[in-house]
């Protein structure tokens, strides 16, 4: 898979609806590589426009995680494409956790940080390289409402119902319930087992934040980080917390239809 070299890779393909999927779509243009990104039917046409924009097909499927990762299979065995994992796949995840690097080189004085959930790729890196640059840092991960990751982590089991679903929430990057089979260890042993909860109205609220005070348009995955990083609950989790980054982990807006004027 992300083993091989160019010259035996005819083209890529992943399902991802946002970043993953861009920043595939991105690197298979400088590497003229063909590129086929699987999408739900439901995403935001603004992240499509992306993909597309960077030279990649985009094929839609329908609305579930088994629609998303049986076209992507279906597309990679006719195309004979390769198949890139948007989280799970230990090269994706240490790619990832240089967001964690980056962070603590600016801000040593760190002690938690904010990382929103889907499958747990990215969260699993920020969490790996966080504590291995800084042990006593707190990971906490943020989830929208239905996830139950807290659940899951405190049990120290899987106990999410089959198959796979999406939760109900504006935040599309994040609404597949279940974590990653090789990102759920990694989060069960790294993150904290409280686990930071944000419904819609806190994510349009964070959103909004982040337009008006820090003049930046971020997507609701990142509103959920934002809004945890407000709410009462994680100083009462520890109120010695001085120092917390918040990671914005995308902007993929459709400024045409913002959540708050619906």
């Amino acid at each position: 898979m992300l083993e091989r070299t160019k010259e035996h890779i005819k083209g890529v393909t992943t399902h991802s609806s946002g970043n993953h999927g861009q920043a595939l779509a991105w690197a298979a243009n400088m590497k003229g590589l063909k590129c086929n990104v699987i999408t739900p039917k439901d995403t935001p046409e603004v992240k499509i426009r992306s993909i597309t924009h960077y030279g990649a097909d985009v094929t839609l499927c329908e609305p579930t995680p088994t629609s998303r990762e049986e076209t992507c299979k279906k597309v990679a065995e006719e195309n004979n494409y390769d198949s890139v994992p948007s989280s799970d796949h230990y090269h994706i995840i240490a790619g990832q956790g240089t967001i964690a690097l980056e962070f603590l080189e600016d801000v040593p004085q760190l002690n938690a940080i904010l990382v929103s959930a889907s499958k747990g790729g990215m969260a699993s890196g920020v969490a790996i390289a966080a504590k291995a640059l800084k042990p006593d840092i707190k990971i906490f991960i943020v989830e929208p409402d239905e996830k139950e990751l807290e659940k899951c982590l405190r049990a120290a089991m899987r106990l999410w119902p089959d198959p796979p679903r999406f939760v109900d929430t504006i935040a599309d990057g994040i609404r597949i319930q279940q974590l990653g089979n090789l990102t759920w260890p990694i989060i069960l042993n790294l993150a904290e087992k409280e686990v930071l909860t944000a419904n819609n109205d806190e994510i349009i609220k964070g959103m909004k934040f982040a337009c008006e005070r820090m003049k930046v348009l971020i997507e609701g995955a990142a509103g959920a980080a934002v809004a945890a990083a407000m709410s009462s609950r994680l100083q009462q989790i520890d109120d010695s917390l001085k120092h917390v980054g918040v990671v914005l982990c995308g902007g993929n807006v459709d400024i045409d239809n913002l959540p708050w004027y619906k």
